[in-house]
């Protein structure tokens, strides 16, 4: 109950900051917290992020580090748990601004599928270049979209499921030249 009465936890968890909302899943607890902690120049792109990372979520929590010296100027790491019910995910999201109002963003979504990734891969990732790194591991890229990538990792009975994006150089759409 002492839990429910907080809207916002905040613990410290090492060099880290967690935060959680086990009943107003519909905020976003992430943009919150790097807005929190002098977040400015990226706090666009983890705004977007994050929001498509829980949309529809039932619940979610977040964990994140930062330069506590110069928050607005040093890289912004952090991981979100998100609980759609009976499923949950994480995503990760890092942010490193540098000069001219852009920032190297590197985004992770990981996820468990009830399938072989074999069958995952056949649906949802036709027409991807495939490159085998083990023999569980497997790697797929479309040429359309240079810095995305779907790692599986076969996990029997299921699939485990790592969608990863980087983009350098991103700025706010509308602020100034067109990115790299």
């Amino acid at each position: 109950m002492k839990r429910a009465l907080f809207v916002l936890s905040f613990a410290l968890a090492g060099n880290g900051f967690a935060q959680s909302s086990p009943t107003r899943p519909a905020e976003n607890l992430l943009a919150q917290a790097a807005r929190g902690v002098g977040v400015k120049q990226c706090l666009p792109v983890i705004e977007r992020l994050s929001s498509l990372a829980v949309a529809g979520a039932a619940a979610h929590e977040v964990l994140v580090d930062w330069d506590r010296a110069q928050p607005d100027a040093g890289p912004f790491f952090s991981m979100v748990g998100v609980s759609f019910g009976h499923q949950s995910l994480a995503a990760t999201i890092t942010a490193v601004p540098h000069g001219e109002g852009r920032c190297t963003v590197s985004a992770e979504r990981i996820s468990i599928a009830p399938y072989t990734c074999e069958s995952v891969a056949n649906v949802e990732l036709k027409g991807y270049s495939v490159t085998r790194l083990l023999p569980t591991f497997t790697v797929y890229t479309a040429s359309a979209d240079p810095g995305a990538s779907v790692s599986m990792i076969d996990s029997p009975p299921g699939c485990l499921i790592i969608r990863r994006h980087v983009q350098y150089g991103w700025h706010e759409p509308g602020s100034g030249p067109a990115q790299r």
